[in-house]
């Protein structure tokens, strides 16, 4: 097993927080689910709280299991440098970060500003979690990830953050209805989203007075690609940000349907702060635009 300076307990901790169940934080650590539970009532009678609770997707942090979480984290920021010179000059320790982004910042802005880091970081294990679920700032309390892109209405007040620049909605459609009006396509086509909770289409309606002609129900498909392909074969309509649509509308493959008007909404880099922050950590807050 790969040395720790984090105590049994916290370790057990971690593990569960990681796997999100004992069974396999039992597994991960290579002790029994009794030994895990063992050192998760340890860590709580000695913390005096609660904290983890129990739900149908595993066990969850509570409000003092995340703050204990993000101690955890900050003793891992210095890890790998410690254990490096405790282990001898020169020696690599790997170091894991996750972030987490919807489809279309991750791929115009995400991964074009850390893949010279990559390079610079060779230690450095980039994960790169592309999500396009509201649930992100869940993501970022609950350990899931070092980095979330959310909006900022989503921001606790423990969190800290850094605006990045607007993104900006248009309203596409099938290139085969460029002769049919826009009143015509939203009462008698339907809104493809991402997911129920999707509303940038509907806010997107809203500003421009739209939203009383559409048409009652919507699709959902929650891939990104796979959600412009329906809006290519005709199957309905949504808003792509200008940066995903381009290609598509530059190949004739979608139309704008509403004069290239657009929505614009200002996504935020989400992290929690650390004492002392590694380099590449203040670095790839500076590198995403």
């Amino acid at each position: 097993m790969k040395m720790s300076l984090l105590s049994p307990q916290l370790q057990a901790f971690l593990a569960v927080c990681q796997q999100k169940t004992v069974h396999s934080a039992a597994e991960k650590l290579f002790i029994t689910q009794t030994a895990v539970t063992q050192r998760i009532k340890s860590l709580e009678q000695s913390c005096k709280a609660t904290l983890f609770i129990r739900s149908r997707k595993g066990m969850a942090l509570t409000p003092e299991g995340e703050a204990l979480l993000r101690y955890c984290h900050a003793v891992l920021e210095l890890e790998g440098e410690t254990l490096a010179q405790l282990q001898g000059v020169g020696k690599v320790i790997d170091r894991e970060l996750t972030i987490s982004a919807p489809s279309s910042i991750m791929q115009s802005r995400v991964l074009p500003a850390c893949l010279p880091l990559m390079k610079k970081y060779q230690n450095l294990l980039f994960h790169f979690d592309v999500n396009d679920f509201e649930n992100r700032h869940h993501q970022l309390k609950q350990g899931e990830c070092d980095f979330a892109i959310m909006s900022e209405e989503q921001l606790s007040t423990e969190m800290k953050f850094k605006k990045l620049k607007p993104e900006e909605y248009i309203l596409v459609g099938a290139a085969a209805w460029r002769q049919r009006n826009l009143i015509n396509i939203l009462s008698e086509e339907r809104i493809i989203d991402y997911e129920p909770n999707d509303l940038i289409t509907t806010l997107y309606l809203k500003q421009y007075g739209l939203l009383q002609y559409c048409k009652q129900g919507r699709y959902f498909i929650n891939n990104t690609q796979k959600l412009a392909m329906l809006i290519e074969r005709g199957i309905g309509y949504s808003v792509l940000t200008k940066e995903f649509a381009k290609p598509l509308l530059d190949s004739g493959k979608l139309i704008c349907l509403n004069q290239d008007k657009t929505l614009n909404l200002t996504p935020v880099l989400a992290w929690y702060h650390r004492p002392t922050p590694s380099t590449f950590f203040n670095e790839i807050i500076a590198a995403i635009p």
